[in-house]
């Protein structure tokens, strides 16, 4: 990789943005925690999976599209999916294979690449079983009243990803008061499954059948497809603790090795209109719902218009903005084959995913091609296309807007320019004139000292 394509990124573990190197750059791998498949997946879900797709689309970029490994599992056994089976009265499966189609075409709505790799939990019980007999064999895991547990004390420097006091860690681990444990702070990697739940034979010389914990599920997957250790793992950054946390307990145990993943990367909360979203606000919003009203690359831009790191408001505004954003770049590319792509851009992007930063670069192409600069409209087509933009073609673009929004920009800024000149030579009325039909087009001009800026009126 060149100097110019050095990417950078920011590492949860070590708390610092560094550069990226993979460990082999034929074979860059890189792993996301994906969907638990008992219900609509909500906004909050579309984050991870829209930020982690523009990773991978750079990281292709950067080394080729054949050199580089994406995996995003799906949980299909867990209690939240036994709790909504029993509450429709549908057999797990009927849910799962239900609840994960929906979410498949969701993400594909969004215009995401599908991962190389998509591994179902359930496909991968001998791994899981085959690393919790490792743990137990070396002392790490035990076996306690037909559970198998983790023993987190036997980790020395367990806590390192979310640097939290014993006693944070003890109250905000998700695992439960067991007079069995050896440890508060230890978890499961296997229990008793109750009748009715999914079961398999169990390790480590339980004889009751039993079913994974939800931890152990993602070290066996991930070391399936990418091995022992790999480059980049990324998720919400709500999963740091516990989930995260004991991912690396038990992978870098079962395998003595120093590192689980050279990189954690992970992407900020949402909010919707300033407040946490919750079903009790009636503000939960999910993908399936939101894409009934907005195009996928809508929702798209409107998530990539806030760094993944930071925090997100998610507003009805944001939408419409970027609703008349896309619309406004397909009207200029309509016509264009993509081109080179805009530096500025690329080197935001390759700065941890400075997506703002690369779409104040692509605005300015947008306004060099609105004067009729072919290579500005060819450069915007290709820059935003290696985010996941303007993939649609211009007719059926359309049919995601409304038809009061069809702008001939051109026109716009020949008239703004008339004005301008009309204001220069103090002629008010031929200036009061243009904006009057400016206004009539749908078109809101703002004045400012740099400069006159337009929008859609909506």
């Amino acid at each position: 990789m060149s100097f110019a394509m050095e990417l950078k990124l920011y590492d949860t573990l070590t708390r610092d943005k560094r550069v990226f190197t993979p460990l082999d750059p034929s074979r860059v791998r890189m792993y996301v925690c994906g969907p638990t498949v008992y219900d609509f997946a909500h906004i909050g879900n579309a984050r991870p999976v829209i930020v982690f797709d523009v990773l991978f689309r750079l990281l292709r970029h950067i080394y080729g599209p054949d050199h580089v490994t994406y995996v995003r599992n799906v949980t299909d056994v867990d209690d939240k999916i036994n709790a909504r089976a029993t509450e429709r009265g549908v057999s797990i499966g009927e849910l799962t294979e239900e609840t994960y189609k929906i979410f498949h075409d969701d993400v594909q709505a969004l215009g995401c690449f599908e991962p190389t790799h998509e591994p179902r939990a359930t496909a991968y019980i001998e791994p899981m079983k085959e690393l919790i007999e490792r743990l137990v064999k070396s002392g790490h895991a035990y076996v306690a009243e037909d559970n198998v547990l983790f023993h987190v004390p036997s980790m020395k420097d367990y806590g390192s990803l979310s640097r939290r006091p014993l006693d944070e860690m003890i109250a905000g681990a998700r695992v439960e008061v067991a007079p069995y444990k050896k440890d508060p702070q230890d978890f499961v990697l296997w229990k008793p499954s109750k009748p009715g739940e999914p079961a398999w034979p169990s390790p480590a010389g339980v004889k009751m059948p039993g079913r994974p914990g939800w931890h152990i599920e993602c070290s066996a997957m991930s070391w399936k497809h990418l091995g022992e250790t790999f480059d980049i793992h990324g998720g919400g950054i709500d999963l740091v603790f516990p989930h995260h946390e004991n991912e690396i307990a038990q992978s870098r145990c079962a395998f003595h090795t120093p590192t689980m993943a050279n990189f954690w990367v992970h992407n900020g909360f949402l909010q919707v209109e300033g407040e946490k979203m919750s079903k009790s606000l009636g503000n939960f919003v999910t993908i399936h719902e939101l894409l009934k009203d907005w195009a996928g690359e809508v929702v798209r831009f409107t998530m990539l218009q806030t760094q993944y790191r930071q925090p997100i408001n998610w507003t009805v505004a944001g939408l419409r903005e970027a609703q008349k954003n896309l619309d406004h770049w397909y009207d200029l590319t309509a016509d264009a084959e993509p081109g080179y792509l805009c530096a500025d851009a690329l080197g935001a992007l390759l700065d941890d995913l400075n997506t703002p930063k690369a779409f104040a670069a692509l605005h300015d192409l947008r306004g060099e091609a609105a004067k009729g600069v072919k290579p500005a409209a060819a450069s915007l087509k290709a820059s935003a296309q290696l985010i996941g933009l303007l993939q649609l073609p211009a007719t059926k673009w359309a049919a995601f807007r409304p038809a009061s929004l069809s702008i001939d920009e051109k026109k716009v800024v020949s008239l703004i320019e008339a004005r301008t000149a009309a204001r220069a030579e103090k002629n008010f009325r031929e200036s009061d004139r243009i904006r009057d039909e400016l206004a009539a087009m749908g078109v809101v001009l703002k004045d400012s000292k740099d400069g006159t800026t337009w929008e859609i009126a909506r």
